[in-house]
């Protein structure tokens, strides 16, 4: 499957990676300066362990503001599963320019390809069945639509992007507005259109929340046997998302309870970063 970051996202690629050129480079790469100016060079990057690919698009940004003249020939593509020892991708052009774009690129890249890997083995995890994971909001600052980017090229899927596109009414909402009635009227009325989900802890508020025209509900830290007891319940007259406590050895129990949606925060808060390495060739 090829990947693609939607275009209402670029300009958050140009914005981050401009901020981290920033804080690595300053004013000025002074080891980079002990080469000579006009040497260039060709290098290649490999990935030291097995991973599913994504970032490139913040690398080619990164040699763009760096030095557009960087030549770069990718041997894989975001989404694909790459193995240890593989040639990602070759650079070739001015040897202080390679040097200076080495770690940002590497950065953006590394970590994002490590989000994508986590989320594979998640979605691998409940292949078996017709529960999809989501992402959640506990993500990197600054850096919000790449992972979100990653975590699709690891074939789960976002919730929302942020507190603009969709309602989550949480127990602080909930004891704000008065009750889950009142917290999903106003909702309704504030923003028609817009998605309402409701989280809830116990299997009377998920009464509540379907009573009260919920789009979605979600299941904070339900037992097994209250999942099975709201699927019951609920049928098709919304969709459940459970949450709290998925790990990938959990995901495919609470999977099997026949939940719409799992959202894990460890898809992206959790993150081990690619072990990728750059050098010179001839």
């Amino acid at each position: 499957m090829t990947f693609q970051v939607p275009q209402e996202w670029q300009s958050d690629i140009i914005d981050s990676v401009r901020s981290a050129l920033a804080e690595d480079i300053k004013d000025g790469d002074i080891t980079a300066e002990l080469i000579p100016e006009t040497e260039t060079m060709r290098a290649k990057v490999i990935t030291r362990e097995d991973a599913i690919l994504c970032g490139q698009a913040w690398v080619i940004e990164t040699f763009k503001q760096v030095d557009p003249s960087v030549q770069i020939e990718w041997f894989a593509h975001d989404g694909d599963a790459v193995k240890s020892d593989q040639t990602l991708y070759t650079l070739s052009g001015n040897a202080r320019s390679l040097l200076t774009g080495e770690r940002t690129a590497l950065n953006f890249l590394q970590l994002l390809s490590g989000t994508a890997t986590i989320s594979k083995q998640y979605a691998d995890a409940i292949a078996h069945t017709n529960t999809k994971v989501l992402d959640t909001r506990k993500t990197i600052p600054g850096l919000r639509t790449a992972q979100k980017y990653a975590v699709l090229c690891g074939a789960c899927n976002n919730h929302r992007i942020g507190l603009y596109d969709a309602f989550l009414i949480k127990e602080n909402h909930i004891s704000a507005c008065g009750s889950i009635a009142n917290a999903v009227a106003t909702a309704n009325k504030n923003h028609p259109g817009k998605p309402v989900e409701v989280e809830t802890e116990n299997l009377g508020e998920v009464q509540q929340a379907l009573d009260a025209g919920a789009d979605r509900i979600m299941l904070d830290d339900f037992s097994l046997e209250d999942m099975c007891t709201a699927v019951e319940l609920c049928g098709e007259r919304c969709d459940l998302e459970a949450s709290g406590n998925v790990t990938l050895d959990t995901i495919a129990t609470i999977a099997e309870t026949g939940v719409d949606y799992i959202s894990s925060g460890s898809l992206t808060k959790h993150c081990r970063a690619i072990d990728l390495s750059m050098r010179f060739i001839n």
